[in-house]
């Protein structure tokens, strides 16, 4: 017994000491990790976290590791892949974190000989033959096997081996899928109206001359020991963390989920019904996430518990069907966690518009950011085929194609205003503060360009290495990240006893040319190299991102200043207010038919439309809105959990909500869902502060109009004064939290908005940061 606890102590302090010396790796790597809806982790029970999209290969699960582990408390238990348990560092790392190994099947999968065909697609599509082929052998053909097809546009076709019939037959448990897979098997061409084939793939012969495409083999693997590994840490009442993808990926939707998740879960469920296992999902977004110094928000869904129901199923031999059910659900969930585009062309137009969709021109939350790019890109899939929505993608992709021909970005284009002397001051100083930090950040960058030369080398190997191996990846960035931190994590410490032993030995033979007094000793010299030299290196690295932001701010100054292209800058300004009307207008008409509460709760009052105002007085788009779409979207959680006794909503009602943002009880409070002109700024004084809080505009309230009233209209004045006692609390809450009174809706970084809305720095890099796309 006292063994048993001292071994658990044993493995929660490797845990903790391994998690925080990677945790300052991490923040090293990310500018910024904002964890949201946090509170939702129960803080008690065995836990299974179900994360998503893959993007980060090993980066992913420290992250969340780092986030559970600081807000909630309780360590996770990460499956991860058999393959990467044979790594030597990773395999250290992943048992000193108590990982479990899992086996995937294609991982060990290798060139079959000979080739496949289907002999009869349409009567007997599970029938395989081969030419050339050997099925009997057992060490490469087995029940539960798979058979691989060549990769077509980053996607490669499989499907479990059922039984081997003869030397030459195979019978399938399921067809291949998809239409690339059948005219691979049956000698149609590819290229016709399916994509192309890649330069590393050779096509295969058609028609009459078709004898068969090449494939690969992967062997049956068996799960139990995973299984019974996943359900001792829920019995003992632990957390479970997977990726349900089954593999890292740099794709901008989610793939199909594996079964492995539902059952562990019913698999614990049907064991022990009591349990209290839980399903949370959670989403990982990133803003370039194989980048250096980059921003990523991490999401918590409600738990999901599954039905009792399904675990009855389960144990009554259906297991196929609640299976399939409990990966519905996870997946519905995971959804609402994510930000989910179909094509990475459509992800980068989502983003240049929610940069354009900001009248306020104010910088958000970096969660607000994730919330905005989810309900534009719900609103893009539901309306892209209106002929508004396909004019303005077109006017948003020319003004971009305008700014990569400048060189410039989005958040730039506001020096267009500036006047001559102010941009010619601007200019100087920047260039001043640039060559100061360029002599700060000299040092660290020769001392350790090693560091960096090597990490973005071996990461490009590495992610070449991994596109030509993986079947889902496009460009395998996916994998970046990861090398470069692992090589850093190599050099660095290397790199640092290296110079601090040239440090000693230099003091040893002349006291560094007698600048290091005799009554020091050398122990002293080289414990303060090991010190001094990794701070050297991170103040370069801080230095240096200060000063890559300022040199980015330099091009937009000189044309400002430049007679012939400070024209084109000012159009290009009168081209994007063009293209803010535009967005607002259309959000405007089309957003109350995605979003029921959308008039409701505006925080800018419309003109012919008072905040409160029916739907329905507003023209609306038809046949768009589907069935069941009518999504509280404009609810949001708060930042701090609300008593259980306060709110208990129904788990059903919870699945057909939109995530709930943990800063804003509503979006209707931002400014950003109204197409009028921006309120002006507040006051950050607390003496001044009359102007900035409008209760009605910032809660959403009805106005007591004395026109209806004379109509004989009542008004419920009781619920007037609980919404005037809610905002003052509210406001309370907020002043004690920040410390200035300000609201974090309207975080501006020290900016203020002159006349014409553009953001006034108080500092000169401030417009930088506060405006920079993330």
């Amino acid at each position: 017994m006292m063994a048993g606890h001292g071994t658990r102590t044993w493995n929660a302090l490797t845990y903790d000491v391994c998690l925080w010396i990677f945790t300052i790796i991490i923040d090293l790597f990310f500018r910024e990790i904002h964890p949201r809806s946090s509170w939702r982790i129960p803080r008690t029970g065995p836990i299974i976290f179900v994360a998503a999209p893959h993007a980060n290969q090993f980066v992913d699960p420290l992250m969340l590791m780092r986030t559970v582990r600081q807000d909630a408390k309780r360590r996770i238990s990460f499956l991860i892949a058999e393959k990467s348990m044979r790594r030597k560092f990773i395999g250290f790392a992943a048992n000193l974190v108590g990982s479990v190994p899992v086996g995937r099947a294609l991982d060990s999968k290798q060139p079959g000989k000979g080739k496949i065909y289907l002999p009869d697609p349409e009567g007997d599509p599970t029938l395989v033959r081969g030419n050339g082929v050997d099925f009997t052998d057992e060490k490469l053909y087995m029940p539960g096997g798979l058979l691989v097809l060549p990769s077509v546009n980053n996607t490669a076709a499989n499907a479990e081996i059922k039984e081997v019939v003869s030397a030459n037959e195979i019978r399938l448990k399921k067809p291949f899928k998809g239409e690339i897979a059948i005219k691979q098997l049956t000698g149609q061409d590819i290229g016709e109206g399916n994509g192309h084939l890649p330069r590393d793939i050779k096509s295969e012969k058609t028609g009459t001359e078709f004898e068969g495409t090449s494939f690969s083999v992967a062997p049956h693997i068996d799960q139990s020991a995973v299984y019974e590994a996943v359900f001792q840490r829920i019995r003992e009442g632990g957390c479970i963390g997977i990726f349900p993808e089954g593999g890292s990926h740099d794709r901008t939707e989610l793939l199909p989920l594996k079964a492995g998740l539902a059952i562990m879960a019913l698999g614990a469920l049907a064991e022990d019904p009591n349990c209290g296992l839980t399903i949370v999902p959670v989403g990982m977004n990133y803003f370039h996430p194989h980048k250096f110094r980059s921003r990523a928000v991490i999401e918590f869904g409600a738990p999901i518990e599954i039905d009792p129901k399904l675990v009855e199923q389960y144990k009554n031999g259906d297991k196929r069907g609640a299976v399939q059910k409990v990966l519905d659900i996870v997946y519905e969930r995971l959804t609402a966690v994510t930000v989910l585009a179909p094509d990475y062309d459509t992800l980068m137009l989502i983003q240049a518009v929610r940069r354009l969709y900001n009248p306020k021109g104010k910088r958000l939350p970096l969660p607000m950011v994730v919330e905005l790019n989810r309900r534009l890109i719900k609103g893009y899939t539901t309306y892209k085929d209106d002929p508004r929505i396909v004019s303005l993608r077109q006017a948003v992709l020319d003004y971009h194609k305008t700014l990569f021909r400048l060189n410039i970005r989005d958040h730039q284009v506001s020096y267009a205003k500036f006047t001559w002397p102010r941009v010619l001051g601007t200019l100087i100083y920047r260039v001043g503060k640039l060559a100061i930090l360029s002599i700060a950040v000299l040092p660290g960058t020769i001392l350790f360009a090693p560091v960096f030369i090597a990490g973005k080398s071996i990461s490009k190997i590495k992610s070449k290495e991994a596109l030509e191996a993986s079947t889902v990846k496009i460009r395998a960035r996916d994998v970046v990240a990861t090398w470069k931190i692992l090589v850093s994590m190599a050099l660095t410490p290397i790199l640092d006893v290296f110079y601090t032993t040239i440090l000693v030995w230099w003091t040893y033979m002349n006291r560094v040319g007698g600048r290091v007094p005799e009554w020091i000793p050398l122990w002293v010299v080289a414990v303060g190299g090991l010190f001094f030299f990794p701070a050297v290196c991170f103040a370069a690295l801080r230095f240096g991102e200060i000063g890559m932001d300022i040199f980015k701010s330099l091009r937009p100054l000189m044309l400002s200043l430049n007679p012939t292209s400070s024209n084109t800058l000012f159009r290009l300004r009168q081209r994007r207010e063009w293209l803010q009307e535009q967005i607002n207008e259309i959000i405007n008409e089309l957003g109350p038919e995605l979003f029921p509460d959308f008039e409701k709760y505006r925080i800018v009052p419309d003109s012919e439309h008072r905040p409160g105002s029916p739907i329905t007085e507003r023209p609306t788009t038809p046949a768009h809105r589907r069935e069941g779409s009518e999504i509280d979207a404009l609810s949001f959680s708060p930042v701090t959990p609300p008593p259980p006794s306060v709110v208990q909503r129904s788990k059903t009602a919870q699945a057909q909500l939109l995530p709930r943002n943990e800063s804003f009880g509503n979006l209707g409070r931002v400014g950003i869902f109204s197409s009028r002109p921006g309120t002006p700024t507040r006051s950050r004084s607390r003496t001044n502060s009359s102007d900035g809080f409008k209760l009605g505009q910032s809660f959403g309230m009805t106005s007591i109009d004395s026109t209806n009233a004379s109509k004989g209209k009542s008004t419920n004045m009781d619920e007037v004064t609980q919404t005037l006692h809610a905002a003052m609390r509210e406001r309370g809450r907020r002043r004690k939290s920040d410390g200035s009174g300000v609201w974090e809706t309207d975080m501006e970084d020290s900016s203020t908005t002159d006349g014409g809305g553009m953001m006034t720095p108080t500092s000169d890099l401030e417009i930088e940061e506060g405006k920079k796309d993330v």
